[in-house]
């Protein structure tokens, strides 16, 4: 038989002790802070026009007229003004078929005060006309459904130091709203009400409202960016809209990768070896791939090592190098193998297009190459001396079908060319800047030399993980050739995993966009900088980076170091600025150059 529990019961008696022991804890929670007592001011004055949190004091204004018209932007200079406030907007819907019925009576009520107007003589009244004009359009807007009535309140809440800075940045708010003929008051006797009316609590204490259309409604909503800037890193430039500064430091963003593209002229070294210059100075270490010889200066300058790669050099770099000192285990079982799959694209960009049955044979031979000299996918012996190209070519000549590649790469292991792709490295990269210059290669050897180059320093990234920029300029060059092209994106994609960060500078998009990887390479950087555009490039410039119309046409019309900023989604117009030491290590003007005696 089930048990009905009588609900008249009376609960069990608490003791003396319990309830002792109850008050005990509420007096104890009543001294425990939270966190109420935690963001709260240590005292809250209340005066006219004014209170006092603290140490602070603090004054609400708000709008209670507004002109006829107002442009989009016109909360711009309030935003971008470097004065600490709060600004609230509350917007209420209205019913549209009420407001249709008030506006129809207040249309009468015009038109009424024109007839009168007229009926005694007096001249034309301006005024009542633009009041009847405005009227009846709204009423066809709202009858047609194209627009919507709605309250609108505009709360301004500021903060100074002191009473005197208060006074002076409340003066410099009206200015501004008066310049565009919008008028403020001041919250007197409801300093409170102001004040909470701009928290962020969605409480309009204040309700001092106007009436507004959706188009007017819109043109309030403060679409403009105060700053486009971190807290620490480099200085970029200035933003052209307010005259901020644009610092970032790209080692604190999603990726450490960069695009820099402009067409001749445009500033797009400058901009370079300016952030080059500034990266020094905050521990990265920077190498540089320099196709013109132009980065050269800058690198005697600061104590680099400048290496001018060509046919006479006595510098080589062997592609046959492993890296050394890996601390990852994956990294060290996978060394051999990533770097025959690195050496297979170096030899596509050398022999040309390679047939499925030779690059069988060319993959089976590199690994008969290695092993020749001991190497296997033991990590253990990856410290070996390494084979050079010309051994290579000696297994090619021993396979069967191998001849016509080792005759193709006879050129590379015989003759002028030997010197600069069969003999061991002989360079280090343990100077703070190290730069690569390729200019005085044949234009055919260019590519080579870069895809060779950059296989050496990204052995060495993955041997030793420290803060380091690579900059590659004119990269459309291996762009062009789909292995090269792959290699970069494939430092772009693995970078961040030991804190390398990649530059690539180009001039025409188009050479990124002919390469299947070109697109991935861009979207990969946290970073764009886009200087002064051809107009044949422009359009594709806008589709790749998502820009306004006004953005592209900035793009067409700026002048030399100008351009638009690009951080992940936000956007700034940018001045690249330097001072006058910087502008004479960082200038690629031939004049200014020769004038210097650089030339």
């Amino acid at each position: 038989m089930k048990m009905i529990k009588n609900p008249l019961k009376k609960k069990k008696e608490l003791t003396p002790e319990e309830i002792l022991q109850m008050k005990q804890a509420q007096a104890y929670q009543k001294g425990v802070a939270d966190i109420r007592d935690i963001i709260s001011p240590s005292s809250f004055e209340i005066l006219f026009d004014y209170i006092k949190l603290g140490n602070t004091f603090a004054r609400t204004l708000f709008i209670y007229e507004y002109p006829r018209f107002l442009d989009s932007g016109w909360m711009s200079p309030i935003i971008n003004i470097d004065i600490t406030m709060d600004i609230s907007l509350y917007i209420y819907p209205q019913d549209t078929e009420d407001v249709a019925k008030k506006l129809r009576a207040k249309s009468s009520q015009v038109e009424s005060s024109m007839a009168m107007e007229a009926e005694k003589g007096l001249v034309r009244n301006p005024f009542l006309e633009a009041t009847y004009s405005d009227i009846e359009d709204l009423r066809d807007k709202l009858v047609t459904g194209v627009a919507k009535m709605f309250k609108q309140a505009f709360y301004v809440t500021v903060y100074g130091e002191s009473l005197d800075q208060l006074n002076e940045y409340t003066q410099a708010l009206e200015n501004i709203f008066g310049t565009q003929l919008v008028f403020t008051k001041h919250a007197n006797l409801q300093m409170e009400q102001g004040f909470n009316s701009t928290l962020p609590m969605g409480k309009d204490e204040l309700l001092v409202h106007r009436n507004m259309d959706t188009e007017a409604v819109s043109v309030s909503f403060p679409f403009v960016s105060s700053t486009l800037t971190n807290n620490e890193g480099i200085l970029y430039g200035a933003n052209k809209v307010n005259n901020s500064l644009i610092i970032f430091d790209r080692f604190k963003l999603q990726n450490y990768n960069c695009v820099v593209l402009g067409s001749s002229g445009a500033g797009k070294s400058y901009a370079a070896k300016l952030e080059i210059l500034r990266q020094l100075m905050f521990d990265a270490d920077v190498i540089i791939i320099d196709p013109e010889k132009e980065f050269q200066p800058l690198c005697e300058a600061v104590g680099g090592s400048y290496v001018n790669i060509n046919l006479n050099s006595a510098q080589v770099v062997n592609p046959f190098d492993l890296p050394q000192n890996l601390t990852d285990y994956e990294d060290q079982r996978d060394a051999l193998r990533s770097n025959i799959i690195i050496l297979t694209g170096l030899l596509r960009v050398m022999l040309g297009q390679l047939t499925d049955e030779e690059s069988n044979i060319l993959d089976k031979a590199l690994v008969e190459t290695y092993a020749a000299k001991g190497i296997t996918e033991d990590p253990a012996t990856h410290h070996l001396t390494p084979p050079l190209m010309g051994d290579l070519k000696q297994v090619l000549e021993s396979i069967s079908g191998g001849e016509n590649m080792a005759l193709r790469l006879s050129k590379f292991t015989e003759g002028s060319f030997a010197g600069l792709f069969n003999d061991y490295t002989n360079i280090s990269l343990s100077n703070r800047m190290v730069c690569f210059s390729i200019r005085d290669l044949e234009e055919d050897l260019r590519p080579i030399a870069m895809y060779s180059t950059l296989n050496f320093i990204w052995n060495k990234v993955k041997s030793e993980r420290k803060k380091r920029i690579l900059a590659v300029d004119e990269a459309w060059m291996l762009m062009k050739y789909e292995d090269s092209a792959l290699f970069l994106y494939s430092i772009a994609k693995r970078g961040r995993k030991y804190y390398l960060g990649l530059t690539t500078i180009g001039q025409d998009i188009g050479d990124f966009l002919k390469s299947e990887y070109g697109k991935p390479l861009i979207s990969n950087a946290s970073l764009s900088l886009l200087l002064k555009q051809h107009p044949s490039q422009v359009d594709l410039i806008q589709e790749v980076f998502d820009l306004t119309d006004a953005e592209k046409n900035f793009l067409l019309q700026c002048g030399v170091g100008e351009g638009l900023f690009i951080a992940g989604l936000n956007h700034a117009i940018i001045q690249i600025i330097s001072s006058a030491k910087e502008d004479e290590l960082v200038t690629t003007n031939p004049e200014q150059l020769r004038q210097m005696g650089q030339e």
